[in-house]
């Protein structure tokens, strides 16, 4: 049956009985059929059918013995390919339940009536779009052959409006999560419309719905985890094929999964299941069997376990003193449940062995199995024993002196202080640290229980790669601006007017500085004393990194070379950009602890309590300590605490040491790479020095202040990339 269909299935079981059973289910048929007559009869019904080919599209007009008020409600499903439509108190007056079409793509069609509703069923060869349309007292349906979108017409083959008519590209319209009152799971996925193909498969522990030739929004491309939800689904991912859509329903545990679909809503539910062996379905939430009705009067136990056995098909025994009568009336229940109630109502319970019920007083079967229960433990105690070797290859048998409860001198019996939980009471354990052995003696059942142990637990440890990488970035940039000004009057120096005379036009020198252009120009004597005071503003550009600013000097003076106005402009810049990139990397065992370092260690004097001095030493090192933890899931865990100390300034006590350290606990992928954190810092400085009120003077206030910029910019990244390396990479 087609998913959707609300259809209520009632089994007709004949056997016989006595008569006054037969009494009994006289009784049911009469309420059966007083149900039948008062059940409201369909107001419309569908009278024919015709089917006929438009180019590449198949067009179906549907007779109705009414006008119908709307479009039937309709949906379609792909594997197999299916479009499947509701009429609404409607029968079936075709009198026939099925009809060959054979038109393009549609096959065949089936018309089922349940109750008050029909279900007019098409059979494609592929998954086509489908437009509906009322037209008068029929129902055309058109079905797209090219694949495209479909565009409902009329019996004279003209297009008409289509209530339920796609666009060209639809996409859906939302996504919601909700947990039910039992505890299942609810996927409500809001459609553009009613007609677009949807396919639900199981595969595993998923639920996967491939929503066909239809969109998906950038707001509900995502992945969602619902785990605190406490349902069975854990996660719904959402993700876009090509023109279809996929959505995935990871679920865990025992679960049984429904899709219904209601009008633009498809629903999926997932619920959870809870298994007992010794129940007819497996199941004791929830009831699987088929739908039956019951009305027995004062009827024997055995009568009504015996019907219900011959509609379940399974075999049942019934215990000896399986007693006693019963009134049942049930209706519409299904047949495990009505076993259930049956046994409940009479103190009974059964056992399950494949397909046979063994059905007893629930005291009986307790006591039977009491009575196994201390025969088993009777069987173990006269059990011969049996001793057994066990060489171990990856873990240390002394990590199993703990699980057999054995003392330090590594043999005793097993049950020394209560301690063990693995051997029988009879059973000892020795083990042999030199060769790795395990020496076992005790009963066969018991020797089975530790090589399964020995072989979930002696197994190779996974190893694990840790790279990190520390970048630290320098970005600085440094500007001086300086300027030296002064005055020189020589004929005091030279003895009135008759200093030196210049020819012409001459009156201006250019130098490096203005020693050279004094030395040149005569304003300047060997001395220097000259010089000296005739420089009035002295604010030279400052050095940068021990290197002096570059200058330029200029000198003006007089025709007799006596009188002079001194100039010396200084500047100097500097940008520099670094790079330090360091990379520990280590390999160890899964949730084992790895350090590797790098470094020198820096003397440093200390006082003693004697009042003398002693030499200690620090660590200035690149340091990298790490506990790998690799998750089921193939993630791996990393406790890291990562160092990176360098020699920093001389200080009265030793030399300092610049530290940066970062400690954290992160989860990472297999492979991928992770930033554990950065420190950014960055430096600005202005400095200026004038003459006070010349300074300020627009443009020539540069003459009297020197000026210096400075800009600084350091980073430090600290990446980690963890790898689980396989047993093939460990070999080589």
């Amino acid at each position: 049956m087609s998913p959707g269909m609300n259809t209520q299935h009632i089994r007709t079981l004949r056997i016989t009985v006595p008569a006054w059973l037969a009494r009994a289910s006289g009784a049911v048929l009469l309420a059966l059929g007083a149900a039948a007559a008062q059940a409201q009869s369909p107001v419309n019904a569908i009278e024919s059918i015709t089917a006929n080919q438009q180019g590449a599209n198949v067009v179906l007009n549907i007779a109705m013995r009414e006008a119908p008020a709307k479009p039937p409600i309709g949906f379609s499903i792909t594997n197999p390919a299916r479009i499947a439509l509701d009429f609404g108190a409607t029968s079936n007056a075709t009198g026939k339940t099925s009809q060959d079409i054979n038109l393009g793509d549609v096959r065949s069609l089936n018309v089922v009536q349940a109750g008050e509703r029909t279900r007019l069923v098409l059979n494609m060869a592929r998954a086509l779009n489908y437009a509906t349309a009322v037209d008068g007292k029929s129902v055309i349906v058109t079905v797209e052959g090219s694949g495209g979108v479909a565009q409902a017409v009329n019996a004279s083959g003209m297009p008409v409006h289509s209530t339920a008519q796609p666009a060209s590209r639809q996409v859906l319209r939302g996504l919601d999560f909700r947990r039910g009152s039992n505890g299942e799971g609810r996927v409500v996925v809001d459609l553009p419309n009613g007609q677009v193909g949807v396919d639900v498969r199981q595969a595993g522990n998923q639920v996967i719905v491939d929503f066909l030739r239809t969109g998906l929004p950038e707001t509900l491309r995502r992945r969602l985890d619902v785990t605190d939800f406490g349902t069975p689904v854990s996660r719904i991912t959402t993700a876009a094929q090509g023109e279809n859509v996929r959505m995935t329903i990871d679920a865990q545990g025992a679960w049984e999964q429904s899709v219904y679909q209601s009008d633009t809503q498809l629903v999926v539910d997932v619920r959870p299941l809870k298994e007992d062996p010794n129940r007819p379905g497996g199941n004791a939430s929830g009831y699987r069997g088929e739908k039956l009705s019951f009305n027995f009067q004062n009827v024997e136990v055995r009568a009504a376990l015996q019907a219900i056995a011959d509609i379940s098909g399974l075999n049942i025994i019934t215990s000896d003193s399986v007693t006693g009568n019963l009134t049942l009336r049930l209706r519409d229940v299904p047949w495990d449940q009505a076993l259930d109630v049956v046994l409940q109502a009479k103190g009974l319970d059964m056992r399950k062995n494949g397909n046979v019920l063994w059905i007893a007083p629930r005291e009986e079967l307790l006591t039977k199995e009491k009575l196994e229960l201390e025969q088993r433990a009777q069987i173990a105690d006269l059990e011969p024993l049996r001793s057994e070797i066990f060489q171990l290859n990856y873990q240390k048998v002394e990590a199993f002196r703990t699980v057999f409860g054995l003392d330090e001198s590594g043999g005793a019996t097993a049950d020394g202080g209560g301690r063990n939980r693995v051997l029988s009471k009879r059973g000892s354990a020795i083990i042999d640290p030199r060769t790795n052995q395990l020496f076992v003696t005790d009963i066969a059942a018991k020797i089975e229980d530790i090589r399964k142990l020995i072989q979930k637990t002696d197994v190779a440890s996974k190893q694990v790669l840790i790279e990190a990488r520390l970048v630290e970035a320098n970005d600085g940039f440094s500007r001086n601006l300086g300027a030296k000004l002064g005055f020189a009057d020589l004929r005091t120096l030279r003895g009135g007017d008759s200093g030196w005379q210049v020819k012409g036009n001459e009156r201006v020198a250019i130098g490096g500085n203005l020693t050279g252009v004094g030395q040149i120009t005569g304003q300047t004597p060997d001395t220097g004393d000259g010089y000296t005071n005739s420089t009035m503003v002295n604010l030279p550009a400052a050095a940068i990194g021990g290197l002096p600013a570059s200058s330029l000097a200029f000198s003006l003076f007089s025709s007799a070379a006596n009188r002079f106005l001194n100039l010396e402009l200084s500047a100097l810049e500097a940008d520099g950009k670094g790079k330090i990139i360091s990379s520990p990397r280590v390999v160890t065992e899964d949730k084992q602890v790895a350090v590797i370092e790098q470094g020198v260690e820096l003397p440093f004097q200390v006082a003693t309590s004697s009042g003398a001095t002693s030499i200690t030493f620090k660590k200035a090192n690149l340091r990298l300590e790490v506990t790998p933890q690799i998750t089921p899931d193939g993630n791996v865990v990393l406790d890291v605490d990562v160092n990176k100390d360098s020699k920093g300034e001389e200080t009265r006590a030793g030399p300092a040491i610049n530290t940066q350290h970062v400690k954290t606990k992160v989860m990472v992928e297999n492979g991928g790479t992770v930033v554990l954190g950065g420190i950014y810092q960055q430096t600005e400085r202005n400095n200026e020095s004038k003459v006070p009120l010349l300074g300020d003077v627009p443009v020539l206030g540069y003459l009297f202040k020197t000026t210096g910029r400075e800009s600084t910019k350091t980073e430090l990244l600290v990446f980690i990339t963890p790898k689980i390396v396989t047993d093939a990479a460990a070999g080589r």
